[in-house]
């Protein structure tokens, strides 16, 4: 406890000074501690906020307070993790210079999304005869941008209980712990102090993100643990300990989830419904599931209204739902995946197909009348399932699991990636004294022409309607933000080759014979280039843009001396 009143007063001493500076880098991590309890008049309500001068909006407050408790149905006593994601105010909704440098490093799957926070909640509800209600029922939560699943999850396993030890002293303790910690760049090891021990923590790079089989199947880069440190890596997804249940449609989720359908996911528990959503969303990894997903969600939300209107159809969006009043209200929703009392367990559920049996049917099992356009991969399936009966530990099964899928993805995204490549323009069109290109625009029907030489067949033997499926996935949010974000690196990349060409040229013979006029253009334009590079993260080496700075000067040095001396201090 020493350690703790002095992290404590650290806090209270330094709130009052320069406070947004003060915890600029406890920000890079978390955005606040919330801590959420049960009032008898008001029912959920935020008991406190850490740091103190965080603010959150009334309709994030409200949100966060009906989220941070698992639904009456759900009847977890003790103690229960789970991780929420909400949306933040529109406004709030702008990377930081430090979250965007960390977005454009990091594999897409853990890119941050400024419009949602994530929630790393943990439920305390146990028996009390000195309390009204008879129960004291709690939650702290931690709120990050940050999607690091099972990181914060250890972290707030720490906190809470601290909290409910000592009170408001462990989480001042722990606010200024987290102000220390260094700036969560991807592809380093970091160690995070927090009341008494140290976090190990390695954040995967995304020129490794085709290796996310190791780097999210465990801490292959952090050091040996010693007495005090926790090894955590930010993402642990055991994928067949969750898709056990669901082996035999594995394939079909895949499509399901790559084409962004609308899917329900109905659990006994926030903590099964949360788990089973994040894995549903990395199924497709490495591309980035752009859709929305709530991985528990409540009848409170928000969003309530949105998500149940008959009207507009079914949204694309992945919801995670413990109350059973969901099955009547989202029962025109056309995929479901109910899951069991015992879930963990192996158990074949079967598929059922949709209909409005669904709303009284409560037996566990994939509910859809969905058509595959693929075949399912029966001997990976068996040799799972045969994996079970002889006990392969589940660190190998997980990993056997993830390579399948892993596989698919790359079968599918291959001819795409081919073909995107082949929208830059020809080197021969790049000119110094013109602007950069543009890349050509994407063509479905010269897609398909190429994928008879330079298709799926060609990585994977898994047959069906690869066309069928591919046309389904340009309707999809997740092929809009696969190709937006190529095609804006393309565009960059375009900028780069005419800066380099830029560079290059010999300025001082171009200026022979050119106005006035035509030769301050060009200086003006080369400043112009040197900001962008700047501001816009174009990829371009610094001796490059020393070269530039260099044809700039040898420009400037052409022009009489009052224009000069003008052009030199703009």
């Amino acid at each position: 406890m020493s350690n703790i009143k002095e992290d404590q007063a650290n806090f209270t001493n330094g709130f009052y000074l320069e406070t947004h500076k003060r915890w600029e880098k406890f920000s890079n991590w978390i955005h606040c501690i919330c801590v959420v309890t049960f009032d008898l008049e008001l029912g959920q309500a935020l008991e406190s906020i850490y740091p103190p001068h965080v603010t959150l909006t009334k309709q994030e407050t409200l949100n966060i307070c009906y989220l941070a408790f698992p639904d009456s149905n759900s009847g977890c006593m003790g103690d229960t993790n789970f991780i929420v994601r909400l949306q933040s105010c529109p406004s709030k909704a702008v990377l930081s210079n430090v979250h965007t440098a960390y977005n454009s490093k990091c594999p897409p799957a853990l890119q941050i999304n400024p419009a949602y926070y994530w929630g790393y909640v943990y439920f305390r509800q146990v028996k009390d005869i000195k309390l009204p209600r008879g129960y004291f029922q709690k939650s702290v939560v931690i709120l990050s941008r940050l999607p690091f699943n099972n990181l914060f999850t250890k972290i707030i396993s720490v906190i809470a209980p601290e909290y409910f030890d000592n009170g408001n002293l462990s989480l001042e303790a722990a606010c200024y712990n987290i102000d220390q910690w260094p700036t969560p760049v991807p592809g380093l090891t970091l160690s995070l102090p927090l009341l008494g021990s140290v976090f190990q923590t390695f954040i995967p790079h995304q020129r490794n993100s085709t290796s996310l089989i190791l780097q999210l199947a465990g801490l292959n880069e952090v050091a040996t643990s010693s007495e005090n440190q926790i090894q955590a890596s930010v993402e642990d997804l055991n994928l067949f300990d969750i898709f056990q249940p669901v082996l035999s449609h594995i394939d079909m989720l895949w499509e399901l989830v790559i084409t962004a359908e609308p899917l329900i996911v109905m659990a006994s528990s926030p903590n099964h419904c949360s788990l089973m959503v994040l894995a549903l969303t990395r199924i497709i990894s490495p591309l980035k599931f752009c859709a929305d997903h709530r991985t528990y969600f409540t009848i409170h939300d928000s969003d309530f209204k949105q998500f149940t209107n008959k009207v507009h159809g079914t949204p694309p969006v992945i919801l995670g739902v413990t109350n059973p009043f969901f099955a009547k209200t989202l029962h025109h929703w056309p995929h479901t995946v109910r899951l069991g009392e015992d879930y963990g367990q192996y158990q074949k559920y079967k598929l059922k197909k949709n209909g409005n049996s669904k709303i009284f049917d409560s037996t566990p099992g994939v509910y859809s009348s969905y058509k595959p356009f693929l075949q399912k991969d029966k001997t990976m399936i068996k040799n799972l399932i045969s994996g079970i009966n002889t006990k392969r530990p589940f660190e190998v099964q997980s990993a056997l699991l993830k390579k399948h899928l892993l596989e698919l993805t790359h079968s599918f995204m291959i001819p795409l990636e081919r073909y995107i490549a082949s929208l830059m323009p020809l080197l021969k069109n790049i000119s110094p004294f013109r602007a950069a290109p543009t890349p050509l625009p994407f063509n479905p029907d010269d897609f398909f022409a190429m994928l008879e030489t330079a298709g799926p067949q060609l990585t994977t033997g898994i047959k069906g309607d690869w066309v069928g499926l591919y046309k389904k996935f340009f309707r999809s949010p997740n092929f809009n933000g696969w190709f937006n974000n190529r095609y804006t690196e393309l565009a960059l990349k375009l900028q780069a080759l005419q800066l380099q060409a830029l560079s290059d040229a010999d300025l001082k013979l171009w200026v022979q014979g050119k106005p006035e006029v035509e030769i301050v253009d060009m200086v003006l334009k080369i400043k112009n280039k040197i900001k962008k590079c700047e501001q816009h993260d174009i990829p371009v080496s610094h001796t490059i843009k020393e070269q530039l700075e260099q044809r700039l000067q040898d420009i400037i040095s052409s022009l009489p001396d009052d224009l000069k001396n003008i052009l030199q201090t703009s």
